[in-house]
């Protein structure tokens, strides 16, 4: 309206010009000028395409004498309380004990079993299934063989049949492993039964999945399951080329006050050594230290065997593919590639959204448009005053506080496998209507000061998984009123913050019935110089109490609710009046009762909500 405005005080025909038609330059620099501002004329810039600098795996080659036989790498997988942990801590110590080389110094997420016959088994400690789908939807399938873990006394439950699916959907073999065969109640025949529904079919009933009944917490049978795993690894032929740029993938990152940045990594290819420039995401490293499991620094790490990383720049996360090259140059320059790429990604989105934002603006100013169509230029800039007047007088709106009913969470955990599986978990959050859910921090490492300030300035909870707080941290937040949650089983820590969910939601009001009574007979009494309507009751189910509420009922439609004026018995005013008695009583001076109507005698109580988010545990 304004540009139209302009061009009547110009030599352009108004008549010839159609909608979408573009203007002469020098007819824009006019209205530019005409309308009180300057303009300046902008040079369009060619943005130039830059050469992809990305590092990529190797070719596959199928040199037999280059490729050598390497350990199977092992997922344990099941049910929680199945005994997945035990039985990990289980091979971990038989391992340590065969080894005499004392108490593990640190925990790593993966972990070597040397057999009596030499060979050797990679186990994952991966935690949980958020962490596993995880990695596989990044296309990083690390795992050889899965360990199912059922228990002999519970049977299928709802993670083992979820297991079971990442197994199949990753094309990996399982071997059943009956937990808990120590217990009275074990019945190892019926969980193999059971899980025939699922497409688990045991050697014995004439499948391929080999069943092992084991007890992880006395150690019972975890060589016959370690044979049984080397057995299935001889059958799946696994090889791998020892030579060449190294590529891994990482199993879990973590920080350590002395060492800095840590990855476990199992190595796929090539054989890694101190010295060597890996790039793994968007971070980099010149490896200054490797150690093995119980925190021993060794030399090299070849194909299949578990290893912590020691000289990243920052911490990559669980899932990445590591990748060896050349010189720091070129991983300095894989890394600016993939953050540029990351950049255009981000534009290209945010464009998007602007671009959705405007389309629905100008489908809103075109509406506008045709309400005034029938209007003179003249006309419309009135009418558009009128209605936008309001506005012109309005104060900025001070800032609004942070809504009761939201729930800010700063989530802080030992790996950033960890912090990865709670997050997916946060992300199935789909109840924003009751309470919102608001991740303003997350993070590796112990609860900081700097986690207590950003709780303190979004009034947010800590939670914190396999985390310490130290004393100072502990004084600091109870100070300031801050909660700080730690756990160290995932699922103990969801419900922990279900509770925290319910405590933010507004108690509802909840009506208990106490009694109920019809409407006999009807009459009224003079009191002073008004007449009140009384009604002559039978209590048929319960009793009355004058303390409490009362409804009046007719044709199930409540006409009235409130407090009973007066309650009386053979003409004594009385406060309770019990099943099968008769009552008189007055509710309202300008309520009139109707033969048949219902009393109902009630309490109401408040009582707290709970979510009805289920994060599917």
């Amino acid at each position: 309206d304004h540009i139209y405005e302009v061009l009547l005080y110009t030599d352009i025909n108004l008549d010839s010009i159609e909608p979408d038609f573009i203007l002469h330059e020098d007819h824009i620099k006019m209205i530019v000028q005409k309308s009180g501002m300057k303009y300046k004329s902008a040079k369009l810039k060619e943005e130039k395409e830059r050469k992809n600098t990305d590092a990529v795996k190797r070719q596959v080659v199928s040199y037999p004498a280059v490729l050598t036989p390497r350990p199977p790498v092992v997922t344990i997988l099941g049910h929680v309380d199945h005994g997945k942990t035990t039985l990990l801590d289980s091979l971990r110590k038989t391992q340590v004990a065969s080894m005499e080389a004392g108490g593990i110094t640190q925990h790593i997420g993966a972990f070597l079993v040397h057999m009596p016959s030499g060979e050797k088994i990679t186990f994952l400690d991966t935690p949980g299934h958020a962490a596993f789908s995880a990695m596989r939807a990044r296309g990083t399938n690390v795992t050889d063989i899965v360990i199912l873990v059922v228990a002999a006394e519970d049977g299928v439950m709802q993670q083992t049949i979820e297991s079971i699916q990442h197994a199949k959907n990753a094309g990996v073999p399982l071997i059943l492993a009956i937990n808990k065969c120590d217990k009275p109640e074990a019945d190892p025949e019926r969980v193999k039964k059971e899980l025939l529904a699922h497409d688990v079919v045991c050697e014995e009933f004439g499948g391929d999945v080999q069943a092992v009944n084991i007890s992880a917490l006395k150690g019972e049978n975890l060589m016959v399951l370690a044979e049984a795993t080397v057995a299935l690894a001889e059958m799946l032929e696994l090889k791998a080329d020892a030579t060449g740029l190294v590529e891994g993938t990482v199993i879990e990152s973590r920080k350590d006050r002395g060492k800095g940045p840590l990855t476990t990594a199992i190595i796929q290819r090539g054989t890694l050594r101190k010295g060597c420039v890996l790039v793994a995401g968007k971070t980099w490293a010149k490896v200054r230290f490797l150690f093995d499991e119980n925190g021993k620094a060794v030399d090299a790490a070849s194909p299949g065997i578990p290893v912590e990383i020691m000289g990243w720049k920052e911490s990559p996360s669980a899932g990445d593919e590591i990748l060896e090259v050349e010189s720091e140059q070129r991983a300095q320059e894989v890394v600016a590639w993939r953050t540029y790429v990351e950049q255009q990604e981000k534009m290209k989105k945010d464009l998007e959204v602007i671009e959705a934002k405007q389309k629905e603006h100008r489908l809103e100013y075109e509406k506008k448009q045709q309400q005034l169509a029938h209007l003179t230029w003249r006309q419309r800039k009135a009418a558009l005053y009128k209605a936008n007047k309001h506005a012109m007088f309005l104060r900025p709106k001070e800032r609004t506080e942070v809504d009761e009913n939201t729930l800010s969470l700063i989530v802080k955990g030992d790996v950033d496998g960890s912090v990865e599986a709670i997050l997916n978990i946060l992300d199935s959050y789909d109840c924003e209507d009751e309470c919102k859910l608001d991740v303003i921090y997350f993070g590796m490492g112990d609860i900081s000061e700097n986690d207590i300030s950003l709780a303190e300035t979004f009034n947010g909870v800590i939670f914190g998984f396999s985390v310490k707080a130290n004393e100072s941290i502990k004084k600091l937040a109870d100070k300031k009123g801050i909660k700080i949650k730690l756990h160290n089983i995932i699922y103990k820590l969801i419900e922990d913050l279900k509770d925290e969910l319910n405590s933010r939601l507004p108690p509802t009001v909840v009506e208990t019935t106490i009694g109920e009574a019809s409407v006999l007979d009807t009459f009224s009494v003079t009191v002073g110089k008004n007449k009140i309507p009384v009604a002559g009751c039978r209590v048929h189910k319960g009793l009355l109490d004058r303390k409490m509420k009362f409804k009046l009922i007719r044709n199930r439609d409540v006409i009235w609710k409130g407090s009973l004026s007066s309650l009386k018995h053979h003409k004594d005013d009385v406060q309770v009046i019990k099943t099968g008695m008769d009552c008189g009583l007055s509710l309202d001076k300008n309520l009139e009762f109707s033969i048949g109507d219902e009393i109902i005698c009630y309490e109401e109580k408040e009582v707290q909500q709970t979510t009805s988010w289920d994060p599917g545990f």
